[in-house]
């Protein structure tokens, strides 16, 4: 079966959907839409591999992915889920181990394309450092025994 790929503005309106991205325009939305790639995936495939360097961003448009930390299961990633965040802001090793559980379409952004966008855009940093910021205090609360709402939400790779 072939599968379409998406438009910009379909591109646009899963974005919206991030939770990484909520601070994000429409503008800013439009911008990341236009710089991100489109990809398939089948079942099987690694995406992260913890303590390998990482370069790149994903967010899942369909399928399921499943995320682990030596050899222990931390989330199972849906659509708009996200990964590889961290690689985007310091360039370092993945945190994670991250395997498609399903085919999947992603959309992938590299480094040096988050660069691009934050040089065109700098209030994307910004507004992506305040959810990562409110996750790390979410793994906090977990961590101090508090009941989490969504602890898949608090993955970084």
């Amino acid at each position: 079966m072939v599968q379409m790929r998406m438009r910009r503005d379909e591109r646009t309106a899963l974005l919206k959907g991030v939770n990484l991205l909520s601070g994000c325009n429409g503008q800013e939305l439009r911008r990341l839409a236009s710089l991100s790639t489109e990809v398939d995936t089948p079942s099987g495939t690694v995406l992260a591999r913890e303590g390998e360097p990482g370069n790149e961003f994903f967010i899942i448009v369909s399928g399921q992915a499943k995320a682990s930390r030596n050899g222990v299961t931390l989330a199972t990633l849906s659509p708009t889920a996200f990964f590889g965040e961290l690689a985007l802001l310091d360039g370092g090793k993945r945190t994670a181990t991250v395997v498609a559980e399903t085919d999947l379409r992603l959309l992938v952004l590299s480094r040096a394309e988050f660069r691009e966008l934050c040089r065109s855009y700098p209030s994307v940093m910004n507004k992506m450092l305040v959810e990562l910021g409110a996750r790390l205090r979410r793994a906090d609360e977990m961590l101090s025994g508090r009941p989490v709402a969504a602890p898949n939400e608090l993955l970084t790779v």
